[in-house]
């Protein structure tokens, strides 16, 4: 047992390096300039393949994963949070962001109107005030019509800042056809 004894300590201190790095981080490392509080971003302004402020970007992305708890933010829809912070912050101007996020497979709970997502897991749903940034920045988050009824969700209970789509599938197909790149996360 002793000779493990060192490689559990060693194990300990490397896993906490991560989060000793991050309390050394200065103030202002982390930036959310468009979607405030969601989709935190490190820009580097000399960093190679930035995004051109004068062309136009369309993305559809595909978000299927769950989250990790019912209380906490969707991990991918707070990607499509930092993919617009970082179009932004490279100066590309809202209006050339083409943006649809279409939520399928375990995510579509997030779509949730706040009453009946509380009455499902007993707490608020994180997600509604990110998808109202998303919308403001003029992202459109969907929802497959599928998912919602695979899920046993009824289509009243969306909220109301979500576009219900026929399908994750014919959402990203219909997208790609008009020159959307596809994200999956």
């Amino acid at each position: 047992m002793r000779i493990f004894a060192p490689l559990l300590v060693l194990g300990a201190l490397i896993a906490a390096a991560p989060a000793a790095q991050a309390a050394e981080q200065p103030a202002g490392f982390w930036t959310t300039p468009t979607i405030h509080g969601f989709g935190r971003i490190h820009y580097l302004p000399d960093a190679a393949y930035r995004p051109r402020a004068d062309q136009t970007y369309r993305i559809v992305f595909s978000v299927t994963q769950d989250a990790k708890s019912p209380g906490t933010v969707n991990a991918s829809l707070d990607h499509v949070a930092r993919t617009v912070n970082l179009y932004a912050a490279a100066g590309v101007p809202l209006s050339h962001l083409k943006f649809v996020a279409i939520v399928s497979g375990g995510a579509t709970p997030l779509v949730m109107n706040n009453v009946q997502f509380r009455a499902a897991y007993g707490v608020d749903n994180p997600n509604l005030p990110l998808v109202a940034e998303l919308r403001q920045a003029g992202v459109d988050v969907a929802v497959c019509g599928q998912a919602v009824a695979e899920h046993d969700i009824q289509y009243d209970w969306i909220n109301p800042g979500i576009t219900l789509a026929l399908s994750g599938l014919t959402t990203v197909t219909t997208l790609e056809h008009q020159g959307y790149d596809l994200l999956q996360l």
